[in-house]
């Protein structure tokens, strides 16, 4: 049975997605973010050195890193569906978007969420970072076009992992800029798989 370390208001939240789209049983190992400073409990340093969730666990595989975790789903258990296979036209552009998630979109966010507690101190690295969100959203918007997907004509593991950049941008008002990206990030989340992946973990407000 597949196990998942699951942290509310965070990245694991795709990991049961994809598992929902994909039909496949699951436990969840569910573990609450400290209310007042947000960060993950330190009782999963014991499952992972890093203390950090998604964490999968399927029979002798642990394996951390949502991005990783899409990647070995599809291989394992995608039957040639959720990503195109190796030496297809597309494939180059999946593996691409599978790591632009958390390789290039979502570092300025992370840089304005922290910066964001220096006040004023970080003034001068704000326009930076805004322009560097900004770009990674155009270069988003302009490839996705009027398309209903990232990669080919069906949902890959690249929408899986992009889902969570544009939701990221979706609580700071920014997405409402790139009128496609929006409509694609709501049609994502109009998705039957998606609602049953809320339902098993929990409420789930990023930002709060």
């Amino acid at each position: 049975m597949i196990r998942v370390h699951h942290l509310n208001n965070s990245r694991s939240q795709r990991i049961l997605w994809i598992l929902e789209e994909m039909g496949l049983e699951y436990d969840i190992v569910s573990y609450e973010r400290d209310k007042e400073t947000r960060l993950a409990p330190d009782s999963l340093k014991a499952v992972h050195p890093l203390g950090k969730s998604p964490v999968l666990e399927d029979g002798s595989v642990k394996i951390a890193e949502s991005g990783a975790i899409v990647d070995y789903l599809v291989r394992t258990y995608g039957g040639g569906e959720f990503g195109p296979n190796p030496g297809a036209q597309d494939y180059n552009s999946y593996v691409e978007w599978l790591h632009f998630a958390e390789g290039s979109a979502m570092l300025p966010f992370m840089l304005a969420l922290y910066t964001g507690r220096l006040g004023e101190a970080a003034a001068p690295l704000a326009p930076r970072i805004q322009s560097e969100i900004g770009n990674h959203l155009t270069y988003m918007a302009e490839r996705l076009g009027e398309r209903d997907f990232f990669v080919g004509d069906q949902l890959t593991g690249a929408d899986i992992m992009l889902v969570f950049v544009l939701e990221v941008a979706a609580v700071s008002g920014i997405i409402a800029k790139f009128p496609n990206l929006k409509a694609y990030l709501e049609r994502m989340q109009a998705r039957p798989a998606y609602g049953h992946a809320l339902e098993r973990g929990g409420p789930y407000q990023l930002g709060a």
